[in-house]
């Protein structure tokens, strides 16, 4: 397979009913893909991610910031976050992947795994600010990690292993139907950057 991964078929669809998930593989070679890494570290503004479960603070290991057109209110497990300004970077991977998919964003949440023992829970991404079953574009840096599907009904599972400086895209009903979540492995010494980018809905 090369850099460019000409064998992955992006229009596959990689669940088997009510949803659909395509996965493009690497759309920037490595060094491009290195160089994104290393400036997602050093210039976004991280912060540890806070959840409030039943009434109780809890503050993660992962870190995560939130960046948009506008200044948008984004609001999960209980708190509320407003997006940053865009990076230069940021704005170049946006145009990247609009390109590719045909879709257009908004806004981004990235998160920051330092090592194998940080990962995220089953969930899906149904916020009230979300596009209802509008696309989700979440691009991978550093770390090739698993990533895992559930469907909410039958438990059926489906999982991939996303390249550094690839693309995977969730659509249409995908987040009605399916939850996600990204594996804690012992394995895995290496950061990993994940942007995912969303529409937010203007209200």
């Amino acid at each position: 397979m090369d850099l460019f991964n000409q064998s992955i078929d992006k229009h596959k669809n990689w669940l088997p009913y009510q949803g659909t998930v395509n996965y493009y593989g690497k759309l920037l070679v490595e060094q491009q893909a290195n160089f994104y890494l290393n400036r997602l570290l050093e210039t976004i503004e991280w912060r540890n991610d806070e959840a409030v479960i039943f009434g109780k603070k809890i503050i993660t290991k992962r870190k995560v910031a939130w960046y948009g057109e506008r200044a948008y209110a984004y609001t999960y497990s209980n708190t509320t976050k407003y997006a940053l300004p865009w990076t230069e970077e940021l704005l170049a991977l946006k145009s990247l992947i609009e390109k590719e998919t045909g879709a257009t964003f908004n806004s981004c949440l990235l998160n920051l795994y330092h090592n194998g023992d940080e990962g995220m829970a089953w969930h899906s991404d149904g916020e009230a600010d979300l596009k209802k079953e509008g696309v989700i574009g979440s691009l991978s840096f550093g770390a090739e990690r698993k990533f895992a599907f559930k469907h909410k009904q039958t438990g059926e599972k489906v999982a991939l292993k996303l390249e550094h400086g690839s693309l995977l895209v969730m659509k249409d009903t995908t987040q009605t139907f399916w939850l996600h979540r990204l594996p804690p492995s012992k394995k895995i010494v290496k950061p990993r950057v994940n942007l995912t980018f969303r529409t937010i809905e203007e209200k």
